[in-house]
């Protein structure tokens, strides 16, 4: 039973990696690892779209990393220009704030755009995941583990105190971030349309100072999606899509 599992858990990990080909290997032979130097677009909406000219953050900054060296080498996380533009200067501005802190970006799209398996979603580079910032018992700043055991942390689960193992959602900096993710999205001439986010979890946010005033400011939705979302929050922008 361990090995299915254990093979079970390698063999999706590595489909992620490899089901390019259901985004199209045309796009990988025109990517070929290299961002173009044209406008971005974006076309549909995130469920059926494409993207030109994507962009992606640097893999890691001063306070956060992405969440797979090997899935971010695979062009997992391309974005909007304006939306990585937004991604970078909102981790700046927490950086300023609070430098101790530690966050880590999820997947967003292809270079082309179009299906992300597993995804529903990501498909015109305007829809990005963040895993969600976290402390120890005793307070110390953390991450979500991420690793091939445990599908680079989209199946890790907290529970509805917000706890996993030893790690516990440190709500405040998740509204600490969605506020600086906000603020940076307007000053770039876009807005976000919409956070996913488990929906147990969703008043322990609010209960804190900064995560209640984006709860105030943001769209949540009230529902939750098809996969859980405790370890990661879903932020859908507004960019002006074709």
């Amino acid at each position: 039973m361990r090995i299915g599992r254990f093979l079970a858990r390698a063999g999706l990990a590595v489909g992620l990696v490899v089901v390019a080909g259901v985004g199209g290997f045309a796009g990988y032979i025109g990517w070929l690892g290299l961002e173009g130097s044209g406008p971005s677009v974006c076309r549909g909406t995130p469920a059926r779209g494409s993207l030109e000219g994507g962009r992606r953050l640097s893999y890691s900054g001063e306070n956060y990393r992405a969440y797979s060296l090997i899935l971010y080498a695979a062009g997992r996380s391309f974005m909007h220009a304006k939306v990585r533009d937004a991604l970078r200067d909102a981790y700046a501005e927490v950086y300023k704030a609070q430098p101790e802190l530690r966050f880590v970006y999820g997947e967003s799209a292809w270079p082309w755009g179009g299906p992300l398996p597993p995804h529903k979603t990501h498909a015109n580079g305007t829809s990005v995941d963040f895993f969600v910032p976290v402390r120890t018992e005793d307070g110390k700043v953390a991450e979500v583990p991420s690793s091939i055991f445990n599908q680079y942390g989209y199946s890790v689960r907290f529970d509805r105190a917000g706890r996993y193992g030893g790690l516990r959602i440190d709500f405040e900096a998740m509204g600490e971030h969605l506020l600086a993710l906000d603020k940076a999205a307007r000053a770039h001439g876009i807005r976000i349309r919409r956070v996913i986010f488990d929906v147990n979890l969703q008043p322990k946010l609010a209960a804190t100072k900064a995560g209640g005033a984006a709860k105030a400011r943001i769209a949540f939705a009230a529902q939750n999606a098809w996969v859980p979302h405790s370890e990661h929050y879903h932020v859908d922008f507004e960019v002006g899509c074709r």
